[in-house]
């Protein structure tokens, strides 16, 4: 028997790209019998890393209203709706640790809450009520989750994950990484990191 690849897929709550893609890697992955790690992590830091002050979609007015423009274009083809956040980037170092904190199964649908309340409500994902509700819908027993990632313990976990980005090679999000170490950067590049996870590139 074929043992089930697995992809990494690395995200950043900030991105909207990575929004975007948290909405289609699940179904993707399972219709290809992929299994897939969530994998948050500090895009932030690793700009800094890079020697970069902000995301590069930021530098240029125009590239980032093209950015807004584009992802509400994509939601509308999805069916979602859209808005823009108030203030951005998004502090998501909570979820982010929250996401850290929970069981790999958890995961993902806490990571769509949370993208949705962002990208979809223009919700302040800062706020500790945001993140509850999100655990709420993802099904989860939110005081466990709230008091494991203020440990020392995940705050360590999530740095861990984002400098193991950084050795990955990871400069954006999203990014899915593939069991030979191969990197797919962007939401227009899930379907060929899953088919090369397949080996049927």
């Amino acid at each position: 028997m074929t043992e089930q690849p697995v992809v990494d897929f690395w995200y950043e709550f900030s991105s909207p790209y990575s929004f975007l893609a948290a909405e289609r890697i699940g179904p993707l992955a399972e219709a290809r019998g992929v299994r897939l790690v969530w994998r948050p992590f500090l895009l932030g830091a690793v700009f800094k890393h890079n020697g970069l002050e902000r995301s590069p979609n930021l530098a240029v007015p125009a590239k980032t209203r093209y950015m807004w423009r584009d992802v509400e274009r994509r939601c509308e083809r999805m069916g979602l709706p859209f808005r823009v956040p108030d203030a951005f980037p998004l502090n998501g170092l909570s979820a982010s640790r929250v996401a850290v904190a929970l069981p790999d199964e958890a995961r993902p649908a806490f990571t769509r809450a949370v993208y949705r309340a962002a990208f979809c409500e223009g919700r302040d994902i800062a706020e500790p009520a945001v993140v509850e509700e999100a655990l709420r819908e993802a099904g989860v027993d939110f005081e466990p989750a709230l008091a494991a990632a203020h440990t020392e313990l995940v705050k360590h976990a999530l740095r861990r994950q984002t400098d193991a980005a950084v050795a990955k090679g990871v400069f954006g999000a999203p990014t899915l990484v593939t069991p030979d170490g191969e990197l797919f950067w962007g939401n227009d590049r899930l379907e060929e990191a899953l088919d090369w996870a397949l080996g049927t590139r």
